[in-house]
């Protein structure tokens, strides 16, 4: 079971110039913004997301990574020397992003904020007893690709993000329905 959300529910908006709501297909039921907790839903299953930050030098920087929703936030941890990182440390504006690749079905997500290096004992223990309970074997087995994440956070190698959401899009596609919905928090 997911933890408790402690966030304020966004308020949910439906962006008709990018929805069927515009332009329905014959037949089709009254388009409507999608619910945050379906959004809420996904994120707490999607298994990698997309993290864009921004370089110095004002190039983007985009890489996959694994993340839990925990407490309201989307938490993902990295090396201090990693390029997300140091990004990080400069401008803590990013956007995680999860979604699918097919045409006709499925919610792509954008979460935008700003990420925040987490150092307090109990919310970083929470942070990684959420990533063990979501990513299993993965992280708690000697053979799994991210055995001893924990233990490297707890030593000081990787450091745990939170990112609370500013603002969410959701993209909708079902069977040539579309939806665009933004979620203010």
């Amino acid at each position: 079971m997911a933890a408790q959300d402690t966030a304020k529910e966004p308020t949910a908006e439906l962006d008709a110039r990018y929805s069927s709501a515009l332009n329905p297909r014959p037949g089709s039921t009254d388009v409507t913004a999608t619910e945050w907790a379906e959004a809420r839903g996904q994120l707490e299953a999607a298994e990698i997301f997309w993290l864009s930050t921004v370089r110095p030098d004002g190039r983007l920087h985009v890489t996959p990574l694994i993340a839990v929703w925990h407490d309201g936030a989307l938490y993902f941890s990295t090396g201090p020397g990693e390029q997300k990182a140091r990004n990080l440390a400069r401008d803590g504006h990013c956007a995680l992003t999860t979604g699918g690749n097919a045409l006709t079905e499925g919610l792509d997500l954008v979460v935008e904020g700003r990420a925040e290096p987490v150092s307090d004992p109990e919310r970083v223990e929470g942070a990684i007893a959420a990533f063990e309970a979501k990513y299993g074997p993965h992280i708690t087995s000697p053979e799994g690709t991210f055995h001893g994440l924990g233990d490297a956070i707890r030593a000081g190698q990787a450091t745990v993000f939170a990112v609370s959401p500013a603002t969410a899009y959701g993209f909708g596609r079902d069977n040539g329905v579309y939806t665009h919905t933004r979620w203010s928090f």
